[in-house]
């Protein structure tokens, strides 16, 4: 081995390595991802951030150890469910753990946020369903 270099890998290894990463990461997510939001959902989403963020202003100073962090895991869990993931409902849940910034309403403008992204990606729709399911055919 003396006065051989040893070549553990190359830089095209190293990016094939790092973009397979990524791609089973963005694979897994896409899961999470709905492929309609219904009006339903983003008032439902709303409900639930504007109650945790009511409920965490109101046992804010006075709560019990623990109930706000019980409360955020809700509010992450309902919201993606409802919303489907995205990365800014990581910094919402991060910033609760922050003295004194979870008894701003983090929730409410995570969700605004989320809901105005996935309108502008084209997946809230108008309606739950459509009022008349007709395939257009053509006759000969």
């Amino acid at each position: 081995m003396a006065g051989r270099s040893v070549v553990w890998h190359d830089g095209d290894m190293r990016e094939g390595i790092v973009s397979g990463l990524f791609d089973s990461i963005r694979s897994k997510v896409a899961r999470w991802q709905p492929t309609r939001v219904t009006r339903a959902d983003v008032r439902l989403a709303y409900t639930v951030a504007v109650t945790i963020d009511v409920a965490q202003f109101l046992f804010g100073p006075f709560g019990w150890a623990g109930f706000d962090e019980f409360l955020d895991a809700i509010a992450m869990v309902v919201v993606s469910r409802l919303l489907g993931f995205h990365p800014l409902l990581l910094p919402t849940f991060v910033l609760e753990f922050v003295p004194f910034t979870d008894m701003l309403p983090t929730w409410t403008g995570c969700v605004a946020l989320v809901v105005r992204a996935r309108r502008r990606q084209g997946l809230v729709s108008d309606d739950a369903a459509p009022a008349i399911d007709v395939k257009a055919e053509r006759v000969d």
